[in-house]
Parts: C-alpha cells; structure tokens; sequence
C-alpha cells in the first residue's frame, strides 16, 4: 500500500482533483519541505495520467507550493513560498486543518487592516455600502442565535466593511479574511457550542461608519477585534 492509504483524488482521477489532493497532501506534511515527488509514484496513488499530473504540477507551481530543478526534479517548495493570499492556496490550506497559531497571524493581519478600513469606510462610503452593512446587522439581529446564520451575518458585515472602504486592495481582502472568519467561527462553535456575535459592538462600528467619525470607526473596529480575541483566543 502507497504511503496514502486509503485517499484518492477526489474527481476521480480529473485535473481539479489531482490538485486539491497533492495541495493537501503538502500541508499536510506528507510531502515534505524539500522533498521531491517521485511522478510514477504519485501517478499511481492519484489513478491520474501524465498529462493530468503535469498539468497539477503547473497549477501548483504557479501558486509557489512546487518547484523544479534538474537536479531535484519536481519539489515542494519552503513553506514561505507558498501564496497564502491566493484564495485557492488558503482554501486548500483551510481544509488541511490549521492551528490556534495560524488564527494569530491572521488576527495580527487583520488588526493592521481592518481598522483602517473602518475608517476610509467613515470617510468614503456610500448609501448602497451603508445598505449592505445595515443587511448584515439586521441579519444578525433576526438569526434568534442560530450559529450557521450568525457566521453567514458575521461573513457578511466583514466583507460589506471591507468594500466600504472603497480602497480596491482593501476591499480585495475579503477573499482572503473572511474565509478564515468562517473557519474560525465554526471552530468556536465546535469547541463551546455556542457563538456571541458581539451586535452592539458590530453596530458601534456601523454607526462610526455612518456618523463619517473616522477616529470613532477606526477604534471600535479594533475594539470589536480585540473582544473578540480576548473571548475566543
């Protein structure tokens, strides 16, 4: 038996599945930093032809988990080349499973982010960005503290702020913050079973935001990341 076990490439065998299946098997570790593929080997493990594999190969070298060389052959690359801004890459890299650690650096991450996006929302937003963010407070509000709705509501008022910051990278940053929300939000209701939301300090900054108090917005963004820090460390 392959040192895979049971697992296979999910699509049997197609393009799509050959590379979520090697991506998960680099951050899982079985593959290792440095280590270089053995292709026959992987071929017979996936079920997937040389053509299929080739072309996994190039997906994922483009996105920095793989690189060649003619002495090492196909190679997983040092995991500080891996692009974890690229959604797929962090899409894949969420499945593996990740650790309190990684949550920290995406809390560091946002911290510089998000309120200072809070406040160019305070300076720059417009009816429609207030629209979308009163949506996702009201969605909150009318969940009656059910968790799938709360993480959706709580994905959504992240990203409508984001957007309202009406900065194009900012807003960019949403694919790349609000999936590891989600991810965290559901790991919180999985440890304690329950999900506080925190509305009235949602709501703070929405009103920051529509007051167009710029200072206003860019501290209650921060206070509304550090409660949310200190709750579910």
């Amino acid at each position: 038996m392959s040192r895979s076990g049971h697992e296979s490439s999910s699509g049997h065998g197609t393009h799509q599945g050959a590379v979520a299946t090697l991506a998960k098997r680099i951050f899982k570790g079985t593959y290792g930093e440095g280590e270089s593929l053995v292709l026959p080997e992987v071929m017979a493990e996936l079920d997937v032809s040389q053509t299929v594999l080739r072309e996994a190969i190039k997906v994922l070298t483009t996105k920095g988990l793989l690189g060649a060389d003619k002495k090492r052959g196909t190679y997983v690359r040092p995991r500080e080349d891996w692009n974890l801004l690229d959604t797929d890459v962090l899409r894949w890299k969420l499945a593996a499973g990740v650790s309190s650690d990684f949550f920290a650096d995406v809390l560091e991450l946002r911290r510089s982010i998000e309120p200072a996006a809070a406040a160019l929302a305070a300076e720059r937003r417009t009816d429609e960005d207030l629209a979308a963010l009163d949506a996702a407070l009201s969605a909150m509000a009318a969940s009656d503290n059910d968790p799938v709705l709360l993480v959706r509501a709580d994905a959504s008022f992240h990203t409508a702020m984001l957007i309202a910051s009406n900065n194009r990278f900012y807003a960019q940053m949403h694919r790349v913050i609000v999936p590891v929300l989600v991810q965290r939000d559901r790991a919180v209701l999985e440890e304690y079973g329950t999900f506080d939301h925190a509305h009235a300090i949602h709501a703070a900054v929405v009103e920051a935001i529509r007051n167009r108090d710029v200072d206003g917005a860019y501290v209650a963004m921060l206070e509304l990341l550090d409660v949310s820090a200190r709750e579910h460390p």
